[in-house]
């Protein structure tokens, strides 16, 4: 609060002193206030999320510490966490999620994407809202393919979607994740599995977009049934596919941008929520990105790599 305020906050034995701009030392006891009530009324958010609460409230004064706390809690009913955003942009993308049939949501690693998309589907299926989940995710070979690895086709495909079976047993009770999925309730499966189907009353998300092609993407956009949503979530700085311009994510967000009921949320390195080393892991690499597109070509290079050479004049005819 002093930080992002330029406020001093001095804790004293018997009082808090806080010295600062007028509107800024409202807002301080207004969350001081908010916090002692959350205490009396046994609510104790740990830090992580406390630290992301604040965020919030100093972005947006409408918001409250009580307001964060009373809408986390309507989220997490039947499950072990409480589903709070923690930046301002994350809380977009709650809200989209809430009002929307099909959100999707771009970023770098970290930045809760799958993770609250994962969140809101349980919570849609403990309310009753919907009565199962799909989580699907592109099955992109790194080096072997699939016929080669050993066991069954679930065994084969089961590494490509451990971050969602990661999500699911965080967000609830082991036990009554295998109940879940040996009774379909909850079903994780690659990509290639949803064509000709119509997913009704279901929440479906797909993670690793942007590793989709074109007509894949399409396929699956295309799957939505009576009373369902979907999540899409991808990195397109992460792309796998042999031509990364055949990113299915990147021409959706060309073809589907300003559709109704569509909304697209954007991540950036600030919205990172892992260990604080990540965030600025994130942004070194993008600042290395792109400064690796300015540098000037050196000795004997002919282009940058990546970008399109200039057409060759055509050759002097000789008699």
């Amino acid at each position: 609060m002093e930080d992002s305020l330029h406020v001093t906050i001095d804790l004293r034995s018997d009082s808090i002193l806080i010295t600062g701009p007028a509107d800024s030392v409202d807002l301080v006891e207004r969350i001081f206030a908010d916090f002692e009530a959350l205490r009396k009324a046994g609510v104790h958010p740990h830090n992580g999320e406390l630290n992301g609460m604040l965020k919030l409230v100093v972005a947006d004064p409408s918001v409250t510490l009580r307001s964060l706390a009373d809408s986390g809690k309507q989220r997490s009913v039947g499950i072990k966490r409480v589903v709070q955003p923690r930046s301002p942009n994350q809380r977009k993308y709650v809200e989209a999620i809430e009002q929307n049939d099909m959100v999707f949501g771009l970023g770098p690693a970290g930045t809760g994407k799958t993770y609250l998309a994962v969140a809101m589907a349980v919570s849609a299926l403990m309310a009753k809202k919907v009565s199962r989940i799909i989580l699907v995710r592109p099955a992109v070979e790194a080096g072997e393919r699939l016929g080669f690895l050993p066991g069954s086709l679930q065994e084969k495909v089961d590494p490509y979607l451990r971050p969602l079976y990661d999500a699911l047993y965080d967000l609830m009770d082991p036990m009554k994740v295998d109940k879940m999925l040996e009774s379909h309730v909850i079903e994780v499966a690659p990509l290639a599995f949803m064509r000709g189907r119509t997913l009704s009353d279901a929440f479906i998300i797909m993670d690793e977009a942007q590793n989709t092609t074109n007509e894949q993407m399409k396929m699956f956009v295309t799957r939505l049934g009576n009373n369902s949503r979907a999540v899409i979530t991808g990195d397109l700085t992460q792309i796998d596919l042999p031509n990364p311009k055949k990113s299915g994510l990147l021409e959706a967000l060309n073809v589907l941008d300003g559709v109704e009921g569509i909304k697209f949320c954007h991540f950036d390195d600030v919205d990172v929520v892992r260990h604080h080393l990540v965030q600025r892991i994130v942004r070194a690499y993008d600042s290395y990105g792109r400064a690796q597109h300015q540098l000037p070509l050196a000795m004997g290079e002919t282009e940058l790599p990546g970008t399109p050479q200039p057409a060759k004049p055509p050759l002097a005819k000789t008699q």
